[in-house]
């Protein structure tokens, strides 16, 4: 009794760790935690607390709502360890009953939110996504603005047309991991930007580039639609066409200059269309059973909202992340797919 006492003792009062699979800590120990590789951050809160303020790159799952752990067995590799936090840490500490049960290693931020703002540290409102391969890979979308796009596929980090200053608000790529991959579509200024490829840059970093962003660059290997590379891991990467093709467009994103990019994964495949409209080329993925799409729509550079359906349409992806669109009302984008059956998510990309 006296042991089962001090257990609720400590799980009320936050005490440091509890038994071999789970630990609760400060916010102090929590902030070291999370930089570890193989650490998965996991806000258990409301999607509406969620999006008024979050730490850096957590995952959303709401212990409350029905089927929590269903949820988790869908995003959560088992061999990664859970860091859990809440509002205040009660949530939490429920949400770390559920996954050491469940058979995760867990680490709990017992103060909350709460504690973690009071300590001085900061919150973002910049979403997080997370997928699981058929044998159990994680691969996670950060967003991070516009066209600029940021993986962790697998433990490997891969960004797509990471611009600082060319898109706003400006973002400061130093403080965010250093790349594996680097991806660009084309050398527009809100697509290109050598500063930030060489803040995200370390040795052995990889760039993949469309010739003309290449060229600019004066670094990086050159792919052009049709091409493919496979790195160790197996994750694979093939350039496909992107461009406009409307009456008087063509001049934006002419044909057979500009990449998209298939990202593909254990059977995993995201598709990141880069600057394009509904071309014709797409009805060459439609066989591919793309997971996660991102699809640009920005009249006239890209897509109308019609174009962005249409190709959406004919790719058929599970999840769709509309891109790039900057003042364009996504309102008309998820009312065309409601009933598509395509999981349509809106983030902070204008």
């Amino acid at each position: 009794m006296a042991a089962m006492a001090l257990g609720a003792v400590c799980g009320m009062n936050g005490c440091k760790a509890q038994n071999n699979n789970m630990k609760s800590v400060e916010a102090n120990e929590f902030e070291q935690a999370i930089l570890e590789p193989g650490v998965f951050l996991l806000d258990v809160r409301t999607p509406q607390e969620y999006a008024e303020g979050h730490i850096a790159g957590a995952i959303n799952a709401d212990v409350r709502a029905d089927g929590f752990m269903d949820n988790i067995a869908g995003i959560l590799p088992k061999d990664m360890k859970a860091a859990v936090y809440c509002r205040t840490g009660n949530r939490s500490k429920t949400a770390a009953g559920q996954l050491v049960r469940a058979g995760y290693q867990v680490i709990e931020l017992n103060t909350g939110i709460t504690g973690w703002t009071e300590a001085g540290k900061a919150v973002t409102q910049d979403e997080a996504d997370a997928f699981l391969t058929t044998s159990g890979r994680s691969v996670r979308m950060y967003c991070i603005k516009h066209g600029s796009v940021r993986m962790n596929i697998d433990g490997k980090w891969l960004y797509v047309d990471p611009v600082g200053r060319g898109a706003q608000p400006v973002t400061d790529y130093s403080v965010l991991p250093k790349a594996d991959v680097i991806l660009i579509t084309h050398e527009h200024g809100d697509h290109l930007d050598a500063d930030a490829i060489n803040q995200l840059s370390k040795d052995g970093t990889l760039i993949i580039a469309n010739p003309n962003s290449q060229k600019q660059l004066g670094k990086g290997e050159t792919m052009v639609p049709g091409d493919t590379r496979t790195l160790d891991g197996g994750l694979a990467i093939k350039a496909v066409p992107a461009y406009n093709s409307t009456q008087g467009r063509e001049n934006f994103h002419p044909k057979g200059r500009d990449n998209g990019y298939l990202i593909s994964i254990d059977g995993f495949t995201v598709y990141v269309a880069g600057d394009t409209e509904d071309i014709p080329e797409l009805s060459e993925l439609s066989d591919l059973n793309i997971d996660v799409a991102f699809l640009p729509c920005n009249q006239p550079y890209t897509m109308t909202p019609e174009q962005l359906k249409s190709a959406a349409m004919t790719i058929g992806p599970k999840v769709l992340f509309p891109y790039h669109y900057g003042n364009t009302d996504m309102n008309q984008v998820t009312g065309q797919l409601e009933d598509s059956g395509i999981d349509v998510r809106i983030r902070r990309y204008q």
